[in-house]
């Protein structure tokens, strides 16, 4: 039915379970290694102790029930099915606010804030702080359809997220994203629906010019550096997802441990403490997130998406000639190697109304440094209420 919302009760067969616990209990390892760190990729006793606890101790039905407890939901748009979380405020004057996660990551990339964002009071807040929130995971992605034909691009999530904002009633709201949801929201800023009022990044998806990386201070130096080492080190796996994605996806569909192996090197490079992913996030905060890759068995559909965006030639929206004109927040993570100065925003968000930059955390801004997060997209809607 065109606009029909259906609430979702997320319930895995008990034989899904069965199947992953007896997959991890036959690994079959790769034998040797040159290095003792993790240069060519995770380490095999950091994957061992994962492997081992999800095999013996994690519970899946414990995350379960905290998406079921979010409030989870379907509907279709342009035939695809989307499922999303709706958390509505207690504030009756709450802001929408539309959040989009990125790869590797999924919804529960907002766990930590969801609370403080849509219910401030009880967090220590004030009642002009609240949002009612709208999480919806990407096509391909989590329990998300998987698109069966070409062309769900950036672009096409963003009209996507556009018309789902408008079948909840929403005509005035505001967006957030990282990653490939920074991507996504700048495209619904490219469109500039009526009632959008402004949007919070914590990533940005432009190189710099020739001219601005001759002209760098010291402090962007030290980014160029850091985004250079990035791209010649950690970056095989989107080369992989942008040329190969189904090649790739065989092994993750297949393997549990090849998929645990490459979604962890994400947390582990990434993360606010490079090379230890323990240190800043919970084998189970890790597990759960590998988990929506599993159970739905989207590993290559989400990974199409890289090749996706490469076959549209997509660059970020926002450039130098026509610089993105929307009331803009943003958080930048000491962390993320690929971060960018004020200056640089500067000449593609004309209309900056916040700029941070974090103390500590890396790139899953809202799972590494949640309070920080909230502060910030706090702030940067307070003065568009």
């Amino acid at each position: 039915m065109t606009g029909h919302i259906e609430s979702v009760h997320l319930r895995v067969a008990d034989a899904e379970l069965a199947d992953l616990r007896e997959r991890l209990s036959r690994v079959r390892w790769p034998e040797g290694r040159t290095v003792a760190d993790s240069s060519q990729g995770p380490t095999s006793d950091k994957l061992r102790t994962l492997v081992e606890y999800w095999r013996d101790e994690y519970d899946w039905r414990r995350c379960e029930k905290e998406l079921n407890d979010l409030g989870q939901f379907r509907t279709t748009i342009a035939g695809l099915d989307i499922d999303f979380l709706h958390i509505r405020s207690p504030e009756p004057d709450a802001v929408p606010l539309l959040m989009t996660h990125g790869w590797p990551g999924s919804v529960l990339e907002f766990r930590k804030v969801i609370g403080p964002l849509s219910d401030p009071v009880a967090h220590g807040g004030h009642t002009r702080d609240a949002f009612h929130l709208v999480v919806p995971t990407l096509p391909g992605f989590g329990f998300s359809a998987k698109p069966a034909r070409t062309g769900w691009d950036l672009r096409r999530i963003a009209d996507a997220w556009i018309v789902l904002m408008d079948r909840l009633g929403y005509h005035r709201w505001a967006a957030q994203g990282g990653d490939l949801g920074c991507g996504v929201t700048d495209e619904i800023a490219r469109r500039a629906p009526a009632g959008l009022i402004g949007m919070h990044l914590n990533f940005a998806m432009f190189g710099p010019t020739p001219e601005e990386i001759a002209d760098a201070t010291s402090q962007e130096r030290a980014m160029l550096g850091s985004a250079k080492y990035f791209w010649d080190n950690l970056s095989g796996y989107a080369k992989q997802q942008s040329t190969r994605p189904q090649t790739i996806g065989y092994s993750l569909a297949d393997s549990p441990l090849g998929l645990a192996a490459w979604i962890y090197a994400m947390f582990q490079d990434t993360c606010g403490t490079p090379g230890d992913a323990e240190a800043s996030f919970t084998l189970d905060e890790m597990l759960d997130d590998i988990m929506l890759y599993w159970l739905p068995n989207s590993a290559a559909s989400a990974a199409r998406l890289y090749w996706e965006m490469a076959q549209a030639g997509w660059s970020s929206p926002a450039t130098i000639e026509s610089p993105t004109a929307l009331p803009t927040g943003f958080t930048m993570p000491p962390k993320e190697h690929v971060r960018k100065s004020r200056r640089w925003l500067e000449r593609r968000y004309s209309n900056i109304v916040y700029f941070n930059e974090l103390p500590a955390g890396g790139h899953f801004t809202a799972l590494e440094q949640p309070d920080g997060f909230v502060r910030d997209v706090r702030a940067t809607f307070q003065p568009l209420r």
